[in-house]
Parts: C-alpha cells; sequence; structure tokens
C-alpha cells in the first residue's frame, strides 16, 4: 500500500505568456481558471482540470528560464530525451479520437499520433504551450 501520508496536490508550469497559456488549456481541454493572482513578481494562475490543479506562472525577477527539448517518437515509445519530467498524462472519458480531431481542427499538434498503447487502449501526446507535453489516453 502506497504511504497515506501523501496527496497529489498540483503541476506547476513556468510560462513565458502564463494568461495565453491558461486560455489554451481553457480552449483545449475546457479547464477552468479558479484563481489569476501574483506571487513572487510573477502572475500565478491556479487551473483546476479533471479535478487536479495545474498551476501556470510566468517569470519571476531572476529567474532565466531554458525551452525544453519537444517530444519524440522512438521505435515504440516517446520521450524528451531529457532527465527530469517527461511528461503528465489524462485519462479521457470519451471518443478519444473524435477529441484529437477536434484538437487539430484548432491547430493542436500531435507529436505522437493516435496509437494503440500497452494494453491496447488508444493514447497520444499534444504538444502544449511552454514545451510541455500532455498524454491523453482512452479510458
Amino acid at each position: 500500500m502506497s504511504n497515506p501520508a501523501f496527496e497529489f496536490d498540483h503541476i506547476h508550469i513556468i510560462s513565458q505568456t502564463p494568461h495565453d497559456s491558461a486560455n489554451w488549456y481553457v480552449e483545449m481541454f475546457g479547464a477552468d481558471i479558479v484563481a489569476d493572482t501574483t506571487s513572487r513578481g510573477a502572475p500565478q494562475i491556479f487551473m483546476e482540470l479533471g479535478g487536479k490543479t495545474l498551476v501556470i506562472r510566468g517569470q519571476r525577477p531572476g529567474e532565466v528560464p531554458t525551452a525544453s527539448r519537444p517530444i519524440q517518437p522512438f521505435s515504440d515509445f516517446s520521450s524528451h530525451n531529457e532527465w527530469g519530467t517527461d511528461h503528465f498524462g489524462f485519462m479521457y472519458h470519451g471518443d478519444l479520437r473524435a477529441f484529437c480531431d477536434e484538437l487539430r481542427a484548432k491547430g493542436v499538434t500531435l507529436p505522437v499520433e493516435l496509437k494503440e498503447g500497452v494494453g491496447g487502449k488508444l493514447l497520444c501526446y499534444v504538444s502544449a504551450p511552454d514545451g510541455v507535453s500532455i498524454e491523453l489516453m482512452q479510458a
């Protein structure tokens, strides 16, 4: 049994354009902005998506963030090919194929197109703002 003292809280994204990025999650995934604040000299936007919290914040004074590498497909997996967090994922309760068609129609890039994953379920990867990769998996 996992440690019951832990509960997942949030994903924190550093963004060059935090309000534009937050709006992308609203427009593409139907996320809700629950708070738009400033913290330590930078915008900090709290969002809810799938019962989880995404925090998108801007550059703080003194920070010089570097861009992450885009995700790339390999023979039977996908990776940013660098250490650290590679991506985060959501289970999609609906027609994932149709949802991906909607995203493409809105101009969203799927660097890893729909394919059958382990266990036979469909999955794909979406390029989100700020070099973030999101895996969508058919529930």
